[in-house]
C-alpha cells in the first residue's frame, strides 16, 4: 500500500535546486539587479575564455599562425583594420581578441588556483592553531603576523623571483603559471587563517565539541566534520573578494615582467606589451586588455560585496 503525498498534510519531495531558489540567498540575487548584472557578466567572461579555441580567431600561443605581415592592424572599424582582427593585432601580428581570451583563461586559471591553494594553507593553519592552542598557536600566528607586515606585492615578488631561480632554466617559462599560483598563494593565507582561527576558538567550546571529545572521537575528526563546516561561511565571502585581488596581484606581476612570459600572455602581459607602444598610435594593443581586467575584477568584487551582506546575519 503507497501513501499518497499529494494530501496536504503529506510531505512533498523536493530536489536540490528547488530548496536553494526557495532559499534567502536566491531570493536576495533575483531582487539584486546588480548581482545578476555581474553575475551574467562574469559567466560571458568565464564561457568566452573557456571556449576560446573555439571562439578565437587563431591561437595566439601558436607561432605558426602569427603574421608579421599584419602586425598593428587598428581595429576593423578604424581606416587600416582588416577583417578578421576585429580588435586589431598587436606587433607581432598577434590578434587582439583572441590574445584577450586567452590572457584571460590563464588569468581565471591562476586567480582560481591561487585562492583554492590559500584557502587550503589558511584554513589548515587556522584550524589547528585554534583548536589546539599553546605553542602550535603562537607560531603560526606569528608567522602571518610577519607575513602581514610586509606588502602582499612584494611578498609574491620574492617568492617569485627566489623560486625562478631555483628552478632549471628550461622549466622557468614552463612553470611560470605554477610560480605565480604559489606566489600569490603565500602571500594571501594569513586572512584566512585569522577567521578560521576566530571561529574555531568559538566553536571548539561547545557542547557538541565537547561531547566528541569525552567520546574520542578523533581531533581531525572533529575538525573536518564539526568545526570546519561553522566557518565556511565568512571563509566563502573572503575567497570571493580575493579572487578579484589575486587576478590583480598576477596581472601586476606579469605587467612588471616576473609574471607569464610573452609566449603564454595572460592579460598583465598584453598590458605590459601594449604599454610600450602606447604613445606610438597602437593604444589598441593597451586598450582593450586593460577593458578586460577592470571588467572582470569589477564584477568579482560586486559580486563579492553582495555575498557578503547577504551572508552578514546583522544585516539581515
Amino acid at each position: 500500500m503507497t501513501s499518497d503525498t499529494s494530501k496536504p498534510g503529506a510531505a512533498q519531495p523536493t530536489t536540490m535546486l528547488q530548496r536553494a531558489r526557495g532559499s534567502d540567498v536566491w531570493w536576495s540575487f533575483t531582487h539584486s539587479k546588480s548581482a545578476m548584472i555581474a553575475a551574467t557578466v562574469l559567466a560571458v567572461l568565464i564561457l568566452t575564455a573557456v571556449f576560446a579555441p573555439l571562439i578565437a580567431p587563431q591561437n595566439p600561443y601558436d607561432a605558426a599562425q602569427l603574421d608579421m605581415w599584419k602586425a598593428e592592424l587598428p581595429p576593423v572599424w578604424q581606416e587600416g583594420g582588416e577583417w578578421p582582427y576585429l580588435l586589431g593585432t598587436d606587433t607581432q601580428g598577434r590578434d587582439m581578441l583572441s590574445a584577450i581570451l586567452y590572457g584571460t583563461r590563464i588569468s581565471i586559471v591562476i586567480g582560481l588556483a591561487s585562492v583554492a591553494l590559500s584557502l587550503l594553507i589558511g584554513m589548515t593553519a587556522g584550524l589547528v592553531a585554534g583548536f589546539f592552542g599553546g605553542m602550535i598557536e603562537n607560531v603560526l600566528m606569528r608567522i602571518g603576523d610577519i607575513t602581514l607586515s610586509m606588502p602582499t606585492i612584494l611578498i609574491a615578488i620574492l617568492v617569485s623571483t627566489v623560486v625562478r631561480q631555483l628552478l632549471p632554466s628550461e622549466l622557468r617559462e614552463i612553470g611560470a603559471s605554477a610560480v605565480l599560483i604559489l606566489a600569490i598563494s603565500l602571500s594571501a593565507w594569513v586572512q584566512y587563517a585569522r577567521t578560521v582561527r576566530a571561529q574555531t576558538i568559538v566553536e571548539r567550546n561547545k557542547e557538541y565539541v565537547q561531547a566528541a571529545r569525552l567520546l574520542k572521537v578523533p581531533a581531525r575528526r572533529i575538525l573536518a566534520y564539526h568545526i570546519l563546516p561553522n566557518t565556511l561561511t565568512p571563509v566563502l565571502v573572503a575567497a570571493t573578494l580575493n579572487f578579484g585581488m589575486a587576478i590583480l596581484t598576477e596581472a601586476t606581476l606579469s605587467f612588471l615582467g616576473i609574471g607569464m612570459p610573452p609566449g603564454q600572455p595572460s592579460l598583465g602581459t598584453l598590458i605590459r606589451i601594449g604599454n610600450q607602444f602606447l604613445f606610438s598610435g597602437s593604444w589598441w594593443i593597451v586598450l582593450f586588455p586593460v577593458i578586460q581586467l577592470c571588467l572582470l575584477v569589477v564584477v568579482v568584487n560586486i559580486l563579492g560585496d553582495w555575498l557578503r551582506d547577504v551572508l552578514n546575519p546583522k544585516l539581515r
